[in-house]
């Protein structure tokens, strides 16, 4: 199964976004998404779990944290993740969903490191060029329990 993974659109689309996630099966958003349209165009992509970022408003149906099994990987989606030190909120789900990886964003910077069993995976930011720092998006591949991890910069 391949997913898209995305952040920090802070309602922009780049408009390689669909030929770079052309094929996947399901997209993953963690955060900062923007206004409602940066969803329903990724929805004519592939369909979409997102979660709420700290510069968002609410969206409808939209949660600050979601849990979400895929083939036989569970993702956990929260924006703000301090992989050392999770917060309160994102323990609670730690220890209730028991996920093998963890999406957020907020950091803009791409981030994938193993800590015990749960990989935690920010794709970078794909908003209007920020700061000095440079655009990405991922690819997930998963085969069976295995992920394999692709960047690709924007």
């Amino acid at each position: 199964m391949k997913l898209g993974i995305i952040s920090d659109t802070h309602g922009y689309l780049d408009p390689r976004i669909p030929e770079i996630f052309e094929g996947v099966q399901h997209i993953l958003h963690g955060g900062d998404i923007g206004p409602p349209y940066v969803l329903q165009r990724l929805e004519a992509i592939a369909p979409v779990t997102a979660v709420l970022g700290n510069t968002d408003t609410p969206l409808p149906g939209i949660r600050e944290s979601e849990f979400i099994s895929l083939g036989e990987t569970g993702f956990l989606l929260h924006h703000i993740v301090d992989p050392e030190k999770p917060g309160e909120t994102v323990q609670r789900r730690l220890a209730l969903n028991a996920p093998d990886v963890v999406i957020f964003g907020h950091t803009h910077r791409p981030f994938s490191r193993r800590i015990g069993n749960v990989l935690y995976f920010n794709p970078g930011y794909a908003s209007r060029q920020r700061f000095d720092l440079r655009r990405s998006v991922a690819l997930l591949q998963l085969n069976g329990r295995e992920i394999r991890e692709e960047l690709v910069w924007l």
